[in-house]
């Protein structure tokens, strides 16, 4: 039994909320600068209260009708380019992932084997490394400021094939024999018995995948030179402007709360599935 210490209990609570406050202070400053006048912004020091310019800031960001120098992109435009950037980069993971982790426990063929490892080895080679070459053949192709180009060189994942290789191999084999016994084929089987029992791995993976797809940076900064194709993240950086020019801050920072509500919910409506997934996953 654990022991009850009130003390220990007291300092606890401290730690946990000296975490959140931390965490939390930065996205507050955010908030309170969304609210207020790029003069405002600029005082020192700058008030910690919300301002009254809320409305006014958001429909800005939203609509791209800031007034500084640096890129005025429609916010919604780029959060919807993000937004299906991001669905397509989880969904095509985990898709991809289900088929090639399903072929490789389920089928017996030549290299079976190698093939994994081989796959498993790409985990050493980050997109950054292999960046040039890349965007050498997405430029070929002529996918440049495109989905296609923002989604297909980041749609495959050797840590989802891993992860679920793993789990297809904690299913029985009863479940496999027993498939077969009633006449279900490789791909009934694939749908009707392992899809239903990966659900949960299926909903951490998404939660994963999705605000891996949502926060890319580099990849998008090398491929869209379009405003109308700018992720959100890329609109951020283009809205900042160098040298001299003034930046309108107050945007910038409507623009950066509106980028983290989507993620953040996903996260919160994906909860219970997203902890339920990884303990199962460990298991």
């Amino acid at each position: 039994m654990v022991e009850r210490n009130p003390i220990l209990r007291v300092l606890s609570h401290l730690v946990l909320v000296a975490g959140v406050l931390v965490v939390a202070f930065p996205l507050y400053v955010t908030f309170v600068a969304s609210t207020q006048t790029a003069a405002e912004i600029l005082q020192a020091p700058m008030s910690m209260l919300p301002g009254k310019h809320l409305v006014e800031n958001y429909t800005a960001a939203l609509q791209g009708t800031g007034m500084g120098a640096a890129s005025n992109a429609p916010v919604g435009r780029m959060m919807m380019v993000s937004l299906i950037t991001a669905l397509v980069i989880a969904i095509g993971k985990i898709a991809i992932s289900l088929l090639s982790a399903f072929a490789i426990v389920y089928f017996r063929f030549p290299l079976r084997m190698f093939f994994f490892w081989a796959i498993f080895v790409t985990l050493m080679l980050p997109v950054e490394v292999r960046i040039g070459p890349t965007y050498k053949v997405v430029s070929d192709l002529g996918m440049l400021n495109s989905y296609a180009g923002l989604t297909i060189p980041l749609i495959a994942s050797a840590t989802a094939t891993f992860l679920f290789r793993q789990f297809f191999l904690t299913v029985p084999d009863e479940l496999v024999e027993a498939a077969r016994i009633d006449g279900a084929g490789p791909m009934r089987f694939f749908f009707d018995i392992l899809i239903p029992l990966s659900k949960t791995s299926i909903a951490a993976l998404f939660v994963i995948q999705f605000i891996y797809g949502w926060n890319q940076y580099l990849w998008p900064l090398l491929v869209t030179t379009n405003e109308t194709m700018y992720p959100v993240v890329i609109g951020i950086k283009r809205m900042i402007s160098g040298g001299d020019a003034a930046t309108d801050w107050n945007i910038v920072m409507a623009t950066a709360v509106l980028a983290m509500i989507p993620p953040a919910l996903v996260v919160m409506l994906m909860q219970r599935w997203f902890v339920k997934g990884l303990v199962d996953t460990e298991k």
